[in-house]
């Protein structure tokens, strides 16, 4: 169905503290793993722990190395860390991953916008050097889906290569949740398609979902 399954490691906890811990022993799993499934295209490297930016560099080379061009390689910042030249959770730059070489490897950012879901927030990460295909808007399952179609519309007809949109926790996700998340994605994909018609041959970018 065309549909990319992306593996996503980190989020809160310390899993990157292990990884590094002993990188030879814990790389080799996650390849393994990769390999294991071949449905898995990708990763995504949600980095909620202090990290030195030269071991995410070290990992988005050995992904690259291992696993080609093709494997798609992503980050899930926080929006302020996009926005302005300061640390994220991971205690490193964004905007200084993004101008080395292992950064332009990256494929888009699944950016959580959950603090401030606003245009205001998105156009501030775009006039700081991000281009708008590179960054998707992150929402969780929480707010309000109106306010967010009015929002993801706004940024769609503005931004022609507009990103896409996630929502953490997809099984979650408004305005049916559980019964029925799937609605969620045809409304978004609805905004943006009214609002750029390039949207009509397009699946929603990622739909961002974590099963414990």
């Amino acid at each position: 169905l065309g549909i990319k399954i992306i593996l996503m490691v980190g989020g809160a906890g310390g899993a990157f503290s292990r990884l590094f811990s002993n990188f030879d022993i814990f790389y080799l799993l996650l390849m393994d793993t990769i390999r294991k499934y071949p449905f898995i295209c990708g990763i995504d490297l949600d980095v909620e722990e202090p990290v030195p930016l030269n071991n995410i560099k070290m990992l988005i080379s050995k992904l690259d190395q291992d696993f080609g061009k093709d494997f798609i390689i992503t980050m899930a910042p926080v929006a302020y860390a996009l926005e302005n030249n300061t640390p994220g959770m991971g205690g490193f730059l964004y905007n200084e991953l993004y101008k080395s070489e292992e950064g332009q490897r990256i494929d888009y950012f699944n950016t959580q916008f959950y603090y401030d879901y606003s245009s205001d927030s998105y156009e501030k990460v775009i006039n700081n050097g991000y281009p708008a295909s590179k960054v998707v808007l992150g929402m969780t399952s929480s707010m309000d889906i109106n306010n967010s179609k009015k929002i993801v519309a706004e940024l769609s007809k503005k931004y022609p290569d507009f990103g896409g949109v996630f929502d953490w926790e997809y099984i979650n996700a408004p305005p049916d949740g559980e019964k029925d998340p799937y609605q969620w994605a045809i409304e978004m994909n609805t905004s943006m398609t009214i609002s750029n018609p390039s949207y009509l041959d397009m699946i929603i970018n990622f739909l961002y979902s974590y099963y414990n």
